[in-house]
């Protein structure tokens, strides 16, 4: 069961409004459904709009964010849980513990850069979560090709690019979490800390 779901985006709201109302609807959604939205931890962007929505509609948020950029990302100041890590390495580990499952919404380098190192981890069996890509207005399409690509082209098994989940509609995202069975890792199970010793 996916209890627990960690977002991907952008700290811009981007030039349409579709983005903005789609972070309105992931918000609102995790809350609706029970769930607990970790995050990045600004009031800015996109990822500030989605934590105002899950906590608007009585949800629980929890917000990773490095110490250096607590002022730069303008920490959000009522989240259920803030954590101040030091850096950005500890943030992305952070996420991964607290979260069940990982969602890209559209965003710049810093969301794909976030969502490929999730996507990696379970490849390597440092986990077995579920990644998605949600793909609002054809946000996605040419990078989901790409993704494709490396698979004909022999450099991603096609066992791992088949595991990635896309779609516009939250709600089949969050259904194919709960349904989501994991691939077999690369060379079995791994233990973090012996790749980052």
């Amino acid at each position: 069961m996916t209890n627990s779901i960690a977002i991907f985006c952008g700290s811009a709201i981007g030039t349409d409004s579709i983005f903005l109302d789609t972070a309105q609807k992931m918000g609102q959604t995790i809350a609706e459904q029970g769930k607990t939205l970790v995050y990045g931890g600004g009031r800015s962007g996109l990822m500030g709009v989605v934590a105002d929505s899950a906590l608007q509609a009585g949800g629980k948020v929890i917000g990773v964010i490095p110490n250096a950029l607590v002022d730069r990302e303008l920490a959000h100041p009522h989240l259920t849980e803030l954590h101040v890590v030091k850096n950005m390495h500890e943030r992305k580990t952070k996420m991964s513990e607290l979260s069940d499952a990982f969602i890209a919404l559209p965003g710049g380098a810093g969301t794909l850069e976030e969502i490929f190192e999730q996507w990696t981890w379970a490849q390597l069996g440092i986990h077995l979560k579920p990644c998605a890509f949600l793909n609002v207005a054809g946000f996605y399409d040419d990078l989901l090709k790409f993704i494709q690509l490396t698979t004909v082209k022999g450099f991603t098994h096609a066992r791992f690019s088949e595991s990635i989940i896309a779609s516009d509609s939250i709600e089949q995202i969050l259904q194919q979490f709960d349904a989501f069975q994991a691939p077999q890792p690369k060379w079995g199970m791994v233990d973090q800390q012996d790749l980052v010793k």
